[in-house]
């Protein structure tokens, strides 16, 4: 599993050395606003993760208390992965994120109208994928 070695007493620095690579972040992303909550479905997202890297990242993300894994009651040799609180907690930041590369990619795949809703309302953007986890 990953380790996550802290440079510096910097916020900045601390949440970088987290993220450290594309995978946390973009798992993070599929469980909380694509609804992904099985290893197959992360497994088949368009970027292609590799299955040694995918088992790591989500190991190092539920020792690190952003996500939960309970069996999956119809199946029960199968692990359902979820959010915490602490996991819930960085869907702003996706959001954000999301705006950010939506306003500077020419080629964003992000629909417009969910970028000019998520500019005007973030909130009420933020809360619907919080809703979507209950």
């Amino acid at each position: 599993m990953r380790k996550i070695e802290k440079r510096s007493d910097c916020p900045i620095s601390y949440t970088m050395d987290f993220f450290g690579d594309k995978w946390t972040l973009l798992i993070i992303r599929d469980i909380a606003l694509k609804g992904k909550c099985f290893y197959k479905e992360f497994l088949n997202a368009e970027e292609g993760i590799a299955t040694n890297v995918l088992s790591d990242r989500l190991k190092m993300l539920e020792s690190e208390g952003i996500i939960f894994s309970k069996k999956y009651e119809k199946i029960k040799t199968m692990k359902k992965y979820g959010l915490t609180e602490k996991g819930k907690a960085l869907i702003p930041l996706l959001v954000e994120i999301i705006l950010w590369g939506g306003t500077y990619d020419n080629e964003t795949g992000a629909p417009k109208e969910f970028l000019e809703r998520a500019r005007n309302n973030r909130q009420e953007v933020i809360q619907s994928f919080l809703d979507s986890l209950e």
